[in-house]
């Protein structure tokens, strides 16, 4: 009987390949068509390949903890008699039949350094995270590299970034081929972990975000008003969740202070998405309710814990993560009271509430100051795109909106 095959269906845009963690349904077995089978892990979520027809599974090709290229056969069915596939049938047997290429990877992808051997070309995938390295006062790190040791770098999928521990002893401070050989023989003598698939895309992005000229704005916001107003709701939205809000309206009032810089023209949101930030794992993700501005507040409480909890396990389904113009991340419940938050690549606004706190107030009507929850709302912005003025202006209409939460 011709053989059905299992492909790892794309998951994602610029997803190119994924994980596979456990088999989730075992040779031998029946299936239905679209029942889950195998669960993947890409670099944000975990997801499940599903049967392409009804029949029993003949065998896999994979193994758990593996990746795999988009396209790759991962294992074959035996379709129904009544099942039409919905792929040409293999005329070759499992044996003979060739593998998919999977895509050459651009160069600057993530490479791994094992601790059990030294760099190689074909294990470049992931990069560690190395702590600790002496770096003394007066060394810039990698400010110039020829191109005999960018073309090493990129054998190993390493980048400038990596090498800012480096001490050039090369003129002017360059970092000479020789001194990238000492910097490798020496990571051969250092513990070395593999860094999740997580942290190296949070990595990426935030090493993509710090190319562009950021600043921030702060205020105090006073949350008693906020919190009175939260007492009197079932279910109660969490304090981040009114300040989604509130940024949302803020930008449907000027989408401009939202909009991307390209060339010389900016790019003004066609749909105000507003993204949060959720801690899972070892990184962080950011789901994304859509059309922030047309849903009241109370309306997307269950939207927000239900992608709270899927994005703690990292069950976000590809149509809740990405696209968004701006995003929400509450420091505070680590008990920070300031921080610059980065904008995410795409983005030009994050928002940040910290951990509220008690402090005076002076109270016109009692003219005395009278004690009140406050909290520190940052706005960490493009540069290029606001100025401190507009970004100011931003973040008050922001603050008048929480402070005055009926409207929200």
């Amino acid at each position: 009987m011709s053989l059905t095959p299992i492909l790892m269906p794309q998951l994602g845009e610029s997803i190119a390949e994924a994980t596979v963690i456990d088999i989730l349904v075992q040779a031998g077995a029946l299936v239905q068509a679209g029942e889950d089978i195998i669960e993947v892990e890409t670099q944000k979520a975990t997801m499940n390949v599903t049967a392409p027809c009804a029949g029993i599974i003949d065998h896999y090709l994979v193994q758990p903890g593996d990746s795999y290229a988009v396209g790759e056969t991962l294992g074959l069915i035996k379709p129904s008699s009544e099942e039409i596939p919905a792929h040409e049938p293999l005329s070759q047997t499992p044996s003979t039949q060739p593998k998919p290429e999977a895509p050459t990877p651009e160069p600057t992808s993530p490479s791994s350094l094992p601790s059990d051997a030294p760099l190689r070309r074909s294990e470049a995938r992931v990069k560690p995270t190395i702590k600790g390295l002496p770096v003394p006062a007066h060394i810039t790190g990698a400010q110039y590299m020829s191109p005999r040791m960018k073309a090493r770098m990129h054998e190993l999928g390493l980048r400038e970034a990596d090498l800012a521990g480096v001490a050039g002893s090369g003129a002017g401070g360059r970092v000479t081929i020789q001194d990238f050989e000492r910097f490798l023989s020496d990571l051969e003598e250092t513990r070395l972990t593999r860094a999740s698939s997580m942290r190296v895309a949070v990595a990426d992005a935030m090493q993509r975000s710090w190319s562009r000229p950021l600043a921030t704005v702060a205020q105090p916001v006073v949350l008693d008003t906020l919190l009175a107003h939260r007492s009197g709701l079932d279910p109660k939205p969490g304090p981040a969740l009114y300040a989604l809000r509130a940024l949302a309206m803020a930008l449907a009032e000027n989408s401009a202070t939202a909009g991307r810089l390209i060339g010389n023209q900016i790019a003004h949101p066609a749909s105000i998405d507003i993204g949060f930030a959720v801690e899972a794992d070892d990184g962080v993700l950011v789901p994304v309710i859509r059309g922030a501005d047309r849903k009241p507040l109370q309306t997307m409480v269950a939207e927000y814990n239900q992608l709270v909890e899927a994005a703690r396990h990292r069950k976000l389904p590809p149509q809740a993560t990405g696209n968004s113009i701006a995003t929400i991340t509450n420091f505070g419940t680590f008990g920070l009271t300031w921080a610059t938050p980065i904008p995410l690549p795409e983005q030009t606004l994050v928002l940040g509430l910290g951990a509220g706190r008690k402090a005076p107030y002076w109270d016109e009507g009692k003219e005395a100051f009278i004690p009140v929850l406050e909290a520190q709302l940052t706005l960490s912005f493009d540069h290029r795109v606001l100025d401190g003025g507009a970004a100011g202006r931003l973040l008050s209409r922001i603050n008048a909106l929480m402070s005055d939460p009926k409207h929200l």
